[in-house]
């Protein structure tokens, strides 16, 4: 399927990275970025396409299309993100798209859209998922992490129908100082349950949608290697060491 330049729907690309080896491990992808999010995250690094996406210039569709279309010898899937995708409601029709292609298509989701998240699950419009988890699953927590009131079942609705999808799935945690750390994610792993990977994120001061979070001083590398061991799944191959503030 094609489109013209006068018939291409508004899929909202704001960002396009032809290559990338560190988006989708064990693959080589191409990335899209669609701009609008639900969530409102002080923390966020990509707020452009959140609060300005105006700002941003357009990515047509058709030439992301030709450009895989003619590297399917080198690129091996593609990932689409955000912002959240979810928030599109064409995000389907796009999806159908790049799996024409012939790549593997990955959805990275903050999991506030479960209705259009289990639709892409049940028509197998992607080979994978990653979800962030942003807090523990209170209202408190969550609706500090994300910027905006959330309702923390909606959450573990999405993180249900991930579990049960037979996809590849992932759920990650950023891990910011002051809204998570090491007891956040006692809890996040407890809600989770049984699942194949989970990984943990660290948080970048750099740009920040919240100026002042730019502010804090990101967990040292110490730090962060002992949460990865102690919470991630599967754990870290290495050597496991006591961390002491």
């Amino acid at each position: 399927m094609s489109y013209g330049a006068t018939m291409e729907p508004d899929f909202g690309i704001k960002g396009f990275i032809s290559t990338s080896l560190v988006d989708w491990p064990t693959r080589v992808c191409s990335v899209l970025f669609l701009a609008g999010c639900s969530f409102r995250c002080p923390s966020c690094h990509n707020h452009r396409l959140v609060l300005e996406p105006d700002s941003l210039p357009d990515y047509p569709l058709t030439e992301i299309l030709e450009s895989l279309n003619q590297r399917t010898h080198w690129i091996d899937g593609v990932t689409v993100t955000g912002g959240e995708p979810t928030v599109r409601n064409n995000l389907p029709d796009l999806l159908l798209l790049l799996r024409e292609t012939g790549a593997k298509v990955k959805l990275d989701t903050n999991g506030f859209n479960p209705e259009m998240l289990e639709e892409i699950v049940e028509s197998r419009l992607v080979d994978a998922v990653y979800m962030d988890v942003k807090a523990p699953l209170t209202v408190q927590a969550y609706s500090r992490a994300a910027g905006v009131p959330v309702n923390p079942s909606i959450i573990g609705r999405s993180l249900e129908i991930l579990k049960g999808s037979g996809l590849e799935v992932v759920f990650r945690t950023t891990v910011v100082p002051g809204l998570v750390a090491e007891p956040e994610l006692v809890s996040i792993v407890n809600s989770l349950g049984k699942v194949e990977r989970y990984t943990v994120q660290p948080f970048r001061n750099l740009s920040t949608l919240d100026p002042e979070f730019s502010k804090i001083e990101e967990y040292t590398l110490t730090r962060i290697d002992f949460m990865r061991r102690c919470f991630e799944i599967p754990a870290p191959e290495m050597g496991f060491q006591f961390f002491q503030a």
